[in-house]
């Protein structure tokens, strides 16, 4: 490839590349290929490398495309790499480093220009860009779907049937990117693509029978974390006369046009790349699974096989037949599955497949929920919910759909409250030494709320905090001193800006400004009548199993005076009025000066002794969809995701994974 080519600006110089896309043809069995897919590099991994990359390969890519159709050599190109990956599973066998090592150069050259052609053409473009021929220039042969489908068929081979190994990783994570390259013409476009002939391949044509198996390995590689080999000085060594076996390359090449590119190669920190994204096809391949699963539907309501797939794939211990009407089934390890999505919620596609297997697939959903070890799970979800100013709103939402998934189910509410973890270091507003998950959650989801109260003020937001925290509430046991009396800290926060509101309502002397502060008023009761839904679901299911939550009731007992008479709240507070009665009545029999112990102990007994039937239960109305709109409705009616996400999915943006396929 000629060289001493070591800095981005010199890649216009080069004499191989100005070759490629020059105005003369160059037969598919020239030496060229050898020398032009003969250098050493890694693959970019990071933003910041491939933002270089790709900004270099434009205006080469658009002197290709001029002088393609009267060469051919994009697709000249595209076969010397077909041509090789017929060999490349036998290649891995016989540890053959220099076939693979070219093999994907190619693949890699293949997608640089690919990303730019697509982004410079429509699809109907790019078919041509496949289809011209050196024969005759200027011609176009009607092979270029052929070439195209034989290209994404070799791929998917590819991704399934070489093993992943350290002489592997290179190629495979190439495979996987061009394959989201190829998929990526959705981005430019509003209107959801069916016709296209990329979608045609994966959902009709041959790439069809190894759906289950692309799905399969995509999650393996997701599974399995494997880092990237770390960057090797000489792939071959070099012999004692200065030749070698590349191809009597100068060796140069070695450092030479490419190396640019490699992790700590020159131009960048030693291993910074690999530490900002230690494990890309672990991650790449997630991102492929997640664009396959989330493609829509054929036209006469012809299933997406590979969300079939991602749907009902079972547990390899899970002995049963496998129903013959289920098309894509397949077997994979739940445990180290699941392992795997405990270990990294850092990521929002990592977010984004736990809440699409939480949703979607039935056999899965049901063994995680009968995990002992649930915490595992759970504590990145709330560091995610923690860490809030940190994250996007997309990972942010999507790890409270999650907890509003799990809440669903009564086992899970129950089990939380049983799971004792001892010094959480990074809650950081107070020393937790012992504390049980399901107080934990209660705490970052109240810490949520708050955040948004102060700081995002998105309604939908607190909807679902609410929500989880509503189906939470008839089963909360033994509830943490600190977390007790940060419900009522919420309460009492959201007092004062109903106070504040109405005081701004009835100063206010415009008729349009008067209507805004209704409307306001109108939101924060509805809030605050959800609070009181999930304290007196609290009190009427589990009293005796939430002392400190009466204390703290009692403590700030003022704060429910103003709500006793209140038209939107008279039938809500007639437990809490209750409760509260029986106990101030209680303390004052036991005297005064009383020490926190002492009251504690009052409350004990006196839990004991109130009779259950004096808490009224009202009956859930399950008309209404969202949590909000539930007036006189106790938080005892499960709020389910599949009533809550319809109306909120559209708060994640268009344009992203999540508008592809709404639930």
């Amino acid at each position: 490839m000629g060289a001493n080519t070591s800095q981005v600006s010199d890649l216009s110089e080069n004499q191989s590349l100005r070759t490629l896309i020059g105005t003369e043809s160059i037969s598919d069995n020239d030496p060229f290929w050898n020398q032009l897919i003969s250098f050493t590099f890694i693959s970019p991994t990071s933003s910041g490398n491939s933002k270089l990359l790709e900004e270099a390969v434009i205006p080469l890519a658009k002197i290709l495309i001029e002088n393609n159709p009267r060469t051919g050599n994009f697709g000249a190109l595209v076969r010397i790499f077909l041509g090789r990956t017929k060999e490349l599973k036998i290649s891995t066998e016989c540890q053959d480093q220099l076939f693979i090592w070219q093999a994907h150069n190619t693949l890699f050259m293949i997608r640089c220009l690919l990303k730019v052609f697509i982004r410079e053409m429509t699809e109907e473009e790019l078919h041509l860009q496949f289809s011209y021929q050196e024969r005759v220039p200027g011609s176009c042969d009607t092979g270029s779907e052929v070439l195209l489908e034989e290209l994404m068929c070799n791929l998917v081979h590819l991704v399934v049937e070489v093993p992943l190994l350290d002489i592997t990783y290179s190629i495979l994570f190439e495979a996987v990117t061009t394959m989201l390259v190829l998929l990526s013409y959705q981005l430019f476009h509003k209107e959801i693509l069916r016709d296209g002939l990329i979608y045609q391949y994966l959902m009709k044509g041959r790439c069809l029978s190894l759906t289950s198996q692309l799905v399969k390995t995509l999650l393996y590689n997701f599974i399995r974390q494997e880092k990237c080999p770390p960057p090797a000085t000489h792939i071959f060594e070099q012999q004692s006369d200065g030749g070698g076996l590349l191809y009597g390359l100068a060796s140069g090449v070695a450092s030479g046009l490419w190396s640019v590119f490699a992790l700590g190669g020159a131009g960048s920190k030693p291993g910074l790349d690999q530490e900002q994204n230690p494990l890309p096809l672990s991650n790449q391949s997630l991102l492929l699974l997640l664009v396959l699963a989330n493609l829509t539907d054929g036209p006469n309501n012809c299933p997406n096989p590979y969300r079939q797939a991602v749907t009902c794939f079972k547990n390899t211990q899970d002995t049963s037949s496998i129903p013959t009407e289920q098309h894509h089934m397949f077997q994979i390890n739940f445990n180290s599955l699941y392992t795997a999505l405990c270990e990294q919620q850092r990521s929002d596609q990592a977010t984004l497949i736990l809440y699409t297997l939480l949703h979607q697939n039935t056999n899965m959903r049901t063994y995680m929920l009968s995990r002992t070890d649930m915490e595992n799970l759970v504590m990145p979800i709330l560091k995610i919910l923690y860490h809030v100013e940190d994250r996007n709103s997309h990972h942010v939402y999507m790890a409270l759909i999650i907890l509003l998934i799990l809440t669903e189910e009564d086992t899970f509410n129950r089990s939380i409250h049983e799971v004792v973890l001892k010094n959480i270091t990074w809650y950081s507003e107070r020393s937790l030494t012992e504390i049980s998950l399901g107080s934990l959650l209660i705490l970052v989801v109240i810490r949520t709320i708050q955040f948004n109260m102060t700081r995002t003020r998105d309604k939908y937001l607190h909807t679902n905090c609410l929500a989880a925290l509503a189906n939470m509430s008839a089963q909360f046991r033994c509830l943490h001193q600190y977390a007790a009396q940060r419900i009522i800290s919420l309460f009492a926060l959201l007092s004062k800006k109903h106070n504040k509101i109405l005081e701004q309502a009835t100063q206010s002397v415009r008729g349009l400004r008067r209507a805004d502060y209704a409307q306001d008023l109108n939101v924060i009761e509805e809030v605050i009548r959800m609070m009181l839904e999930i304290i007196n679901s609290c009190l009427s299911n589990s009293l005796h199993h939430n002392p400190n939550l009466v204390y703290a009731l009692l403590y700030k007992r003022e704060l429910f005076e103003q709500f006793r008479t209140h038209p939107s709240f008279q039938d809500i507070m007639q437990n809490l009025e209750t409760v509260i009665g029986f106990f101030s009545q209680r303390l004052e029999a036991a005297g005064t000066d009383l020490s926190v112990e002492r009251v504690q102990e009052v409350i004990m007994k006196g839990a004991q002794a109130l009779p259950k039937d004096r808490l009224k239960r009202n009956k859930s109305d399950s008309s209404t969809s969202l949590p909000c709109s539930r007036r006189g409705t106790p938080p005892t009616h499960k709020f389910h995701i599949h009533t809550i996400i319809k109306e909120e999915i559209c708060i994640l943006g268009t344009g992203s994974i999540f508008s592809a396929q709404t639930p």
